[in-house]
């Protein structure tokens, strides 16, 4: 199989909305004004694409300076397991090897442990650190 690396943040608003549907990711589907935004207002998004279709993508905030956060990095279920988000992950990493902080926030289960670990994050509390966050979730 091959997968095609696009560094691009011109996407089609359905191929996004479908992609962010197909990992539960609703909140941003069901509010196309604001993630047909999301992309322009990046830093850096990355996609991956199979015979046309969007499969993954990551995308990054920041200011290219001294941090920067890995806001999205999502990959289609049916093609989870084939180092799709591996190679976004790595690509993100190599172009940003030059920033002091890169940040990312996920879900605490095992397996996204195992995966962040494998390519050298840590977490928060291996560094001694302390996070904080805020969420509204009607916005």
């Amino acid at each position: 199989m091959t997968i095609d690396y696009v560094e691009t943040k011109t996407i089609e608003l359905n191929a996004l909305r479908k992609l962010y549907e197909s990992v539960g990711w609703t909140p941003y589907a069901r509010k196309p004004d604001k993630l047909a935004r999301i992309l322009e207002r990046s830093l850096y998004v990355l996609s991956a694409w199979h015979d046309g279709v969007l499969v993954g993508l990551i995308r990054v905030v920041g200011d290219d300076t001294s941090i920067i956060y890995i806001q999205d990095i999502l990959v289609d279920p049916a093609y989870q397991g084939k180092k799709i988000g591996t190679t976004l992950l790595k690509r993100v990493l190599k172009k940003y090897a030059h920033i002091r902080q890169i940040v990312l926030m996920t879900d605490n289960t095992e397996k996204t442990k195992r995966f962040y670990k494998s390519l050298g994050l840590q977490s928060i509390e291996e560094l001694e650190g302390l996070a904080f966050v805020k969420v509204n979730l009607d916005a």
